[in-house]
């Protein structure tokens, strides 16, 4: 039974841990469904994010939803300017050369935000009531309870957003064939902004998270998490948005029963496990669809 207890409080740990993954990865995935680009700066906005926040409540004396707001508008800004200024000039380059920029935007928000605030580790405030739940034996702090809550509503409203407006559909249009979505009279160039612009609120969300269920935050706290995320969303199937939101959940589900029942030392390499497994096994991931290109 105490086997069994501590498995299924894993299990929590990890989808709880998942669920940032799972927004971080739908970042990924959107952009790269509609313009084919490994964003590998995505993992900073996230950490740009979580400092926004920070100094909202900490500067601004806000409680965390206005700070979660703030953080996730100024870095849906941020993430346009980059795709404005890095990357539209290269729309048409080869794809290294955007691999490459998108890898030179990452250093220079990771040393852009050392300069600015220090690289020195800052706690992230307390902002919810250090309670727990005791369901069945079962432990549910109030942290978990905030990151279950905030990722189901904005999973939510994107599912709305791609499914049910004129700009999701234009999303999916541009992401199938964006060629024949401009014929069509589809600005490209915007739905790709908007792309980056909702890509980049979500990850922000992730990065706020993170600074509430650990409780610290850094300018180089992106690169792991950002990398996991890109795991999550090859591990789902990359383009494809509820194979981000699995490859999430089964990403934090291994690496919390790793840590739970063997070391906390391998659950990075567990990550890291599972995408060279996939490649693998299954390269278009579990909800991907092999593709034959004509030659």
């Amino acid at each position: 039974m105490d086997f069994f207890q501590q498995f299924i409080q894993q299990l929590i740990n990890g989808i709880s841990l998942g669920s940032i993954y799972a927004l971080i990865a739908l970042g990924y995935t959107m952009i790269y469904g509609i313009i084919k680009l490994i964003n590998f700066a995505h993992g900073d906005i996230y950490m740009v994010g979580a400092y926004v926040a920070f100094f909202a409540i900490t500067v601004m004396n806000l409680s965390i939803f206005p700070a979660l707001v703030i953080s996730m508008v100024i870095t849906a800004i941020l993430g346009m300017i980059v795709e404005k200024l890095a990357y539209k000039p290269l729309r048409h380059a080869p794809r290294i050369s955007i691999l490459i920029t998108a890898i030179g935007v990452s250093f220079f928000l990771e040393y852009s935000m050392m300069y600015f605030v220090s690289p020195t580790p800052r706690t992230f405030p307390q902002v919810i009531p250090n309670i727990a739940f005791d369901i069945g034996g079962f432990i549910i702090n109030g942290q978990q309870l905030m990151i279950f809550g905030i990722t189901i509503v904005l999973m939510a409203i994107l599912t709305y957003i791609v499914q049910k407006t004129k700009l999701g559909k234009a999303m999916r249009a541009t992401s199938f064939d964006t060629e024949t979505a401009q014929l069509m009279g589809i600005d490209s160039d915007r739905i790709i902004s908007m792309t980056f612009c909702i890509g980049s609120a979500l990850a922000a969300a992730a990065g706020v998270l993170v600074g509430i269920y650990y409780n610290a935050i850094d300018p180089l706290m992106g690169i792991m998490p950002g990398l996991k995320a890109f795991v999550a969303a090859v591990l789902g199937g990359i383009g494809i948005l509820p194979g981000a939101v699995i490859g999430g959940i089964i990403l934090g589900v291994i690496e919390a029963l790793v840590s739970g029942f063997l070391s906390s030392t391998f659950r990075d390499a567990a990550a890291f496990g599972i995408l060279i497994l996939v490649l693998l096994i299954k390269p278009s991931g579990l909800l991907g669809k092999n593709t034959r290109e004509k030659v």
